[in-house]
């Protein structure tokens, strides 16, 4: 059986995140792109022959014959209610990150999700990033000894702002780097290194026009006594390693981003029978304890993992990727990390 999956929204997450993966995973295909713009219309009947294009969610949702699965790829402050559509249609669901703006809006969609009995996964492809890979490679083969800091960073330089919804938004659109970056940084901490119990927060906006933050800073306390330290910025004119691990025996540093998302933002697709994911021995991070330091290989990074473990659920009854209640999880410390900055106090997560 072939997945028929509507996708809603055709900008970045749409056309670069999420169709090219489903697209090239063998038991998916792109059967409905909702999108109100001409050009991405024009622009997802070239890159999926055959695919059905309607302007509104509500076209669709007035006539889900044959669908299989709904995709939300819409703005952030969409995906709850259009989740919750879906659910009220029957369909299984995929929203991308930020789950929702709020944690009553995620577990309301659990809570329906599994009264439906219907599957509901959140897109946190970062946890198939190759260098995020290694880091938890390293960390479960005890390599590092206890990990005491992980240090996180998703650094641009970006002077000029763009003027999108995501700067010049508010609170209610989910809006700013915290929410967007800071979805992926937390969501992998909390995957390496479970619940926190402190969170603190600092939040600016650096740019004139700009009307939400576009440079944060994240300190966590877990439960386990790990400390993470995250960064976001828009404003980096010189960036810091991607990640910087250290435990009791030894630490792990690497720089520049995964490679995958230059790919698809490429137009190159996983299934092009080429290398994916790989990462160059001079891009390798380093590992050990100094004096005695030397490159680790990268280990492949794998978003087609994401849609592969959906559509094995699915099919096949397994888990989904992600477990939305992770996703709550992370609002959660999102939310946290905004009470902290707005008190400029530590706050219990």
């Amino acid at each position: 059986m072939t997945l028929q999956v509507a996708v809603l929204g055709y900008g970045l997450a749409g056309s670069v995140f999420h169709a090219p993966l489903i697209a090239a995973d063998p038991r998916m295909r792109v059967a409905v792109v909702v999108t109100s713009s001409a050009e991405r219309k024009a622009q997802a009947e070239r890159e999926h022959p055959g695919v059905r294009v309607v302007a509104t969610a509500d076209e669709l949702f007035a006539d889900l014959t044959g669908i299989d699965l709904v995709v939300i790829a819409t703005p952030n402050r969409t995906h709850a209610p259009l989740a919750g559509q879906a659910l009220e249609a029957g369909l299984p669901v995929v929203v991308d990150k930020p789950f929702a703006v709020s944690v009553a809006e995620a577990e309301d969609l659990v809570e329906r999700a599994e009264q439906a009995g219907l599957a509901l996964t959140v897109f946190q492809n970062r946890r198939w990033d190759g260098d995020f890979l290694t880091v938890r490679a390293l960390a479960e083969a005890g390599r590092l000894g206890q990990v005491r800091r992980f240090e996180s960073r998703f650094e641009r330089w970006r002077p000029v702002p763009k003027g999108g919804w995501r700067e010049v938004g508010d609170a209610a659109d989910g809006a700013g780097l915290l929410f967007d970056l800071g979805s992926h940084l937390i969501d992998q901490a909390l995957t390496l290194f479970g619940p926190v119990r402190s969170v603190y927060c600092e939040l600016d906006q650096r740019r004139a026009g700009v009307q939400t933050d576009d440079d944060a800073f994240l300190a966590l306390t877990h439960g386990s006594g790990v400390r993470s330290h995250l960064w976001m910025s828009a404003v980096a004119p010189q960036l810091g390693p991607r990640f910087r691990v250290l435990g009791s025996q030894a630490g792990y540093v690497s720089y520049g981003l995964d490679p995958q998302e230059s790919a698809l933002r490429a137009g190159r697709r996983p299934d092009d029978g080429k290398p994916w994911g790989t990462v160059e021995s001079e891009h390798w991070g380093v590992f050990g304890a100094e004096p005695a330091v030397e490159p680790v290989p990268t280990i492949a990074g794998d978003y087609p993992a994401f849609y592969a473990a959906l559509a094995a659920a699915l099919l096949d009854g397994g888990p989904v990727p992600v477990d939305p209640r992770d996703a709550v999880a992370t609002l959660r410390v999102l939310e946290s990390a905004r009470r902290s900055a707005a008190d400029g106090e530590v706050v219990t997560a």
